[in-house]
């Protein structure tokens, strides 16, 4: 019984006071991350002239932004929780890591993708898309795993230290991403068939779930233009 109460006090003043050294790291790099966002909104502001153009930033607490950018929301989430790389991923394979296995630990910050009517028009059976995750460990090196050049920017876990640089490249190229990213009509014989039902559910916004690879779907699977 003494052994496992001393594991846990180890555990408890290792561990626990990493992890929480690793989730305020990420939370200051986080405001970082939210004070470029601001200023990269205020840098396109002054180069699109044409007002119909959606170019907003909005806060929304300590550990969520969104930018709006034309028909795109792109919603940045600082996640509550630390993890740990698994076993498998190319990271942990690192002397970084294997030198000083504590570097495993970070936090992360997700980058979802929607559709700017989704949020402007209370729709929220509509969907997201994960673009880019950033994980920052205690030391402020970070990874970036995501979609388009995202996938393959920031793999070197090993000598990459975030910076505010950094962090306006991965916001510029995340915004790039979403506006490449169309919203595709579905295929016409997916939509060739209406219910009376499905057409008057068309008039109530939250009851249609809508995403930039979906279309307008219902709940009963069947889509509509």
């Amino acid at each position: 019984m003494e052994d496992i109460k001393k594991q846990i006090v180890s555990l408890l003043t290792s561990k626990s006071i990493l992890k929480q050294d690793v989730y305020q790291n990420t939370k200051k790099w986080f405001a970082v991350f939210k004070s470029e966002l601001s200023e990269c909104i205020g840098l396109m502001k002054s180069q699109v002239t044409d007002d119909r153009i959606r170019l907003k930033y909005v806060d929304k607490g300590e550990s969520e932004a969104h930018i709006f950018v034309g028909s795109d929301v792109l919603v940045f989430h600082m996640h509550s929780n630390v993890f740990k790389f698994d076993s498998s991923n190319y990271v942990y394979q690192s002397s970084y890591i294997k030198r000083a296995p504590k570097n495993a630990y970070c936090g992360v910050i997700n980058i979802y993708n929607f559709l700017a009517d989704s949020f402007e028009h209370n729709r929220p059976n509509d969907y997201g898309y994960l673009i880019a995750r950033t994980f920052i460990n205690v030391e402020s090196h970070f990874v970036v795993e995501g979609k388009g050049r995202l996938s393959f920017m920031y793999r070197d876990f090993l000598n990459q230290v975030i910076n505010k640089e950094i962090i306006m490249n991965i916001a510029m190229t995340s915004i790039a991403h979403a506006i490449d990213f169309d919203l595709l009509a579905p295929p016409y014989e997916k939509v060739n068939v209406v219910s009376v039902q499905e057409m008057q559910t068309l008039s109530t916004d939250s009851k249609i779930k809508t995403g930039k690879r979906l279309g307008f779907k219902f709940q009963s699977g069947h889509e509509i233009m």
